[in-house]
């Protein structure tokens, strides 16, 4: 099924504190990092992988784009429900036309790591913001791989990839933390005999190595000084179709739970949330606030930990946040920024520099988003300090969200706690990630657009 991208249109929305408490039991869509990677890492394995919870947004769906020009036979079968037939690790095959990855800087740096180690000559593209995103933190460290990069000033997209066939096993050390690029020197290492080897300072989300070892990789894992890590894969492995389940993502699940949190008297549980520990730190730093979340039915699926998570509204207090928390919760900063604003004192945001090369600058977005609404906010170095309202947001203010997509979802959270309605200039991006986000925030009781 050749699936038709069309530009959404924009969608302004008035966000107004709801009548009543927000109540219920839901499912959030599948987790975008662990959907991306089911469809990259099937189509280099050989047989049938029958993949089911996919997240259907628009950035995933441009990765099995993606994939089909590049050789995959990918079809839906049914409500979350993909199969993909693997051309295997060799089988890639040069795309008849440029590879547009729309919003998704995710697919971009880990294909880039799986085209710079085949042999042909491909160009990626994206929508606007995706074109205005940094790629040389990923292209610098491929061009060992002997493959040549030509892009934008600046390293920026399009870029045009001429992979090498017989590429060097890679060593690398990640300047800061970063799972897209770990990821994407790992994939450019299944094509490369020997050892590659990447060390992180810090430990980043691990999807990528749990994926690898579930179709067939050796993928090692050694602790590395104080919370880093080095990987090591053994590079041309056989990689072979296995099944997998994809988790309900904890970063959409994180606007839920926030909500219920914010909104006096409410209690909302998400079902089948994935708590892999590298991506739970906002889980960790609104306990420290004082919220009160609940896990419960904790279980094992596709290699993953999985839990159904409750939420119960309550009084919040401020957190000051390490840095070495960051990469385990890099996406959900707008919104626990938002749960901060709420809260009563002063927390503290610390080491946010990755935030600064997302959707958008995400870091600025932030305290723009907050100072619109009346909420005090400094930036310090790389460090976000927000002074707490105490339950009383203003609100009032008009959000732009700079076409990224949780930006928006954290302005629609603070237009449902702040005190005066919160305009959102566009919500149209919300469908990238979490489509269908409008629609299950009113099954709970949010009013959105009444």
């Amino acid at each position: 099924m050749k699936t038709d991208h069309v530009q959404s249109s924009v969608r302004a929305l008035t966000v107004h504190a709801p009548r009543a408490p927000l109540s219920g039991s839901i499912n959030v869509p599948g987790d975008k990092s662990i959907s991306h990677r089911s469809l990259m890492f099937a189509a280099l394995a050989r047989g049938t992988t029958r993949i089911t919870g996919l997240l259907e947004g628009e950035d995933v769906l441009r990765t099995a784009d993606a994939m089909r020009a590049l050789g995959a036979a990918i079809t839906r079968t049914g409500a979350g429900a993909w199969t993909v037939e693997g051309c295997g690790l060799d089988g890639l095959r040069e795309p008849g036309d440029v590879l547009d990855m729309g919003n998704s800087g995710t697919a971009a740096r880990l294909l880039s790591g799986i085209l710079a180690s085949h042999g042909f000559t491909s160009v990626m593209t994206g929508d606007a913001s995706l074109r205005g995103r940094p790629m040389k933190r990923v292209t610098d460290p491929l061009a060992a791989t002997g493959a040549t990069f030509l892009s934008r000033q600046g390293g920026r997209l399009p870029l045009a990839i001429a992979g090498n066939a017989n590429p060097p096993p890679l060593s690398y050390r990640l300047p800061v933390a970063s799972a897209q690029v770990k990821s994407a020197v790992l994939l450019a290492g299944l094509n490369a005999v020997g050892e590659t080897r990447v060390e992180e300072p810090v430990a980043t989300r691990d999807h990528t190595e749990n994926m690898l070892r579930h179709f067939g990789a050796d993928v090692r894992v050694e602790p590395l000084g104080a919370g880093g890590r080095v990987i090591t894969l053994q590079g041309r492995p056989d990689l072979v179709a296995r099944d997998i389940v994809v988790p309900g993502d904890p970063s959409s699940a994180a606007f839920v739970l926030v909500a219920a949190l914010l909104v006096p008297g409410s209690k909302v549980s998400v079902r089948g949330v994935g708590l892999n520990p590298l991506r739970t730190g906002l889980f960790t730093s609104l306990r420290e606030m004082g919220a009160d979340l609940v896990i419960t039915n904790e279980r094992v699926e596709g290699g993953e930990p999985v839990g159904d998570i409750t939420a119960t509204a309550g009084a919040l207090h401020g957190v000051d946040v390490p840095a070495t928390r960051a990469p385990s919760m890099i996406d959900e900063y707008p919104v626990l920024a938002v749960a901060a604003a709420h809260a009563t004192g002063q927390s503290r945001f610390r080491g946010l520099e990755e935030l600064r090369v997302k959707e958008s600058d995400r870091l600025s977005a932030t305290v723009a988003l907050l100072e619109a609404n009346g909420v005090r906010v400094e930036v310090v170095g790389d460090d976000m300090i927000v002074h707490g309202t105490g339950g009383a947001i203003p609100g009032g203010g008009l959000v732009k969200t700079r076409m990224d997509h949780r930006l928006a979802m954290s302005a629609i959270v603070m237009g449902l706690a702040a005190g005066r309605p919160v305009s959102v200039d566009d919500t149209a991006f919300i469908d990238t990630s979490f489509p269908g986000f409008v629609t299950l925030m009113n099954s709970i009781g949010a009013g959105l657009g009444a």
